[in-house]
């Protein structure tokens, strides 16, 4: 639905733009959402965000993919040898040798690794083929199967590990893609507020260089017939020009905050666009238990700070594991024969077994392995106390994010009426400056008021919509159609 949406916002300015969109030509007008859907689809922000969550996505399938069986086919064919070769006599004299021989050799293997027990399996067979031009002689070598067993003992197993902070990762990758297009919304938001400023101030100086014209026409029939002081005639000359400046001014703002927007939404800077001030405002109430209760299910938070409690625990096992007894034990058995015919081979092999047991005990290491043992555990009560911390400021930020949401109502209504009655106010001082009841003074005075009422108007709206957003923001929960944010990743369909 969003994407028709903006797909219709586009066309819409296409068109324009075709029958002849110049600044000249009508404008467009954008509303809030519009700005708002055009960012989260087409801006180079949230092609920056996807590009980030197909990084993550890869990932996830690697480490899925990392603890599946490996089949591996891997020799030399051929391997050509003509050249001397010193070989030791049993007198332990050196003969130096010619040697003319062409090898061969291939093997498949099958590597398995066992992350629950940090074990690796592995099975294979394999052909060596020797030919001997000097004494004309072809001999094979080979093992028809072998499998072996590599098992550490007392030893750090990361794939354990990796096993349980993996998910978490994942889990996190997801919900910040959905968070960074919130955020590019809020972003986005705040771009519109910025642009809509200060169209406003464009509007109201707009507006009163008109009304200062308007002014001084008046005074200038008042000063033919003497009914206006000079003093006077000359500040109405002056407002006109400050009004002039105010414009000059507000038109170059307005061109950069212009070039600014639809550079970051990724629009034509060729359409001619007016933003229109979003009125539709939702003020509805939200329960502060049920936005903590969907933060902390929805936001990357919550796995975030069981990964670094995982970490820390992971590096303690680590600093003991590593600093205590170690042990391996690798074991193989198979089968292996020779042969002048590679057929032979597979008759009658050998049978042929290892076993090892490797060990490593620290018999003195002068308190290096206390220490890095305590320093692991005194980094992992740091940790713990860190995510508690983190854990009760982001929680308490929800909350205090609600009520300042749930404050919206008052400010708005108040801004509004400011706004309405400075509105009028002018309006009846400006009748009674040009009728001649007030002073010139007086009329600035009002102005004033006006220009500061509407901008605190404006500030007002755009505080609630930037509440809004940061709501969404800090729970990824849409409480106006009560449900949880979605977005899909056009670049993983089909992945």
């Amino acid at each position: 639905m969003r994407s028709i949406i903006v797909f219709l916002i586009l066309a819409a300015l296409s068109c324009q733009h075709l029958l002849g969109g110049s600044k000249d030509s009508v404008k467009t007008t954008l509303s809030l959402r519009n700005v708002v859907d055009l960012a989260i689809n087409q801006s180079a922000s949230v092609k920056y965000a996807q590009n980030t969550n197909v990084n993550y996505y890869w990932r996830w399938k690697n480490f899925k993919t990392s603890f599946r069986p490996v089949l591996t086919l891997k020799g030399n064919l051929p391997e050509y040898i003509h050249s001397p070769k010193a070989i030791t006599q049993p007198d332990g004299s050196i003969e130096f040798y010619f040697q003319s021989q062409m090898n061969a050799n291939a093997q498949i293997s099958l590597n398995q690794s066992i992350p629950q027990t940090g074990t690796y399996i592995w099975a294979g067979t394999d052909l060596y083929r020797n030919q001997d031009f000097i004494k004309n002689d072809l001999k094979f070598s080979g093992t028809p199967y072998e499998i072996g067993i590599y098992q550490p003992i007392f030893a750090y197993n990361y794939m354990k590990w990796q096993r349980k902070t993996e998910p978490l990762v994942h889990e996190e990758a997801q919900k910040q893609f959905i968070q960074s297009i919130e955020e590019i919304a809020l972003e986005a938001t705040r771009r519109f507020f910025k642009y809509l400023s200060i169209q406003t101030n464009y509007n109201l100086a707009a507006s009163n260089l008109k009304n200062s014209e308007d002014n001084l026409r008046i005074a200038d029939i008042k000063k033919k017939l003497g009914k206006i002081s000079e003093n006077d005639y000359a500040r109405i000359q002056l407002s006109v020009l400050n009004a002039q400046k105010a414009l000059n001014k507000s038109t170059m703002d307005l061109n950069n905050a212009d070039f600014e927007l639809k550079s970051y939404i990724n629009l034509d800077q060729n359409q001619n666009i007016e933003l229109e001030i979003p009125l539709n405002m939702l003020l509805f109430a939200i329960d502060p238990d049920k936005a903590l209760a969907e933060a902390l299910a929805n936001r990357k938070e919550t796995p975030y700070f069981q990964r670094r409690l995982i970490e820390a625990n992971s590096q303690l096992v680590k600093a003991k594991r590593s600093n205590g007894l170690s042990a391996n034990l690798e074991g193989s058995i198979g089968v292996s024969n020779t042969a002048y015919d590679y057929s032979d081979i597979y008759r009658d092999p050998e049978t042929g077994r290892s076993l090892k047991l490797s060990m490593s005990i620290p018999i003195l290491d002068w308190g290096r392995s206390s220490s890095a043992v305590k320093l692991a555990e005194s980094q992992r009560e740091l940790v713990v106390y860190d995510v508690e911390k983190d854990k009760s400021d982001f929680e308490r930020g929800v909350i205090v994010q609600v009520e300042q949401f749930g404050l919206m109502k008052d400010q708005l209504n108040t801004a509004r009426e400011a706004d309405r009655v400075a509105e009028n106010g002018y309006l009846i001082a400006l009748k009674k400056f040009q009728s001649g009841e007030i002073s010139i003074t007086d009329l600035n005075i009002s102005l004033s008021e006006r220009e500061s009422a509407k901008r605190d108007y404006i500030y007002s709206i755009q505080s609630y919509w930037e509440s809004f957003y940061k709501l969404r923001i800090l729970t990824l929960f849409d409480f106006e159609l009560n449900q949880k944010i979605r977005y899909e990743n056009p670049m993983l369909n089909g992945k």
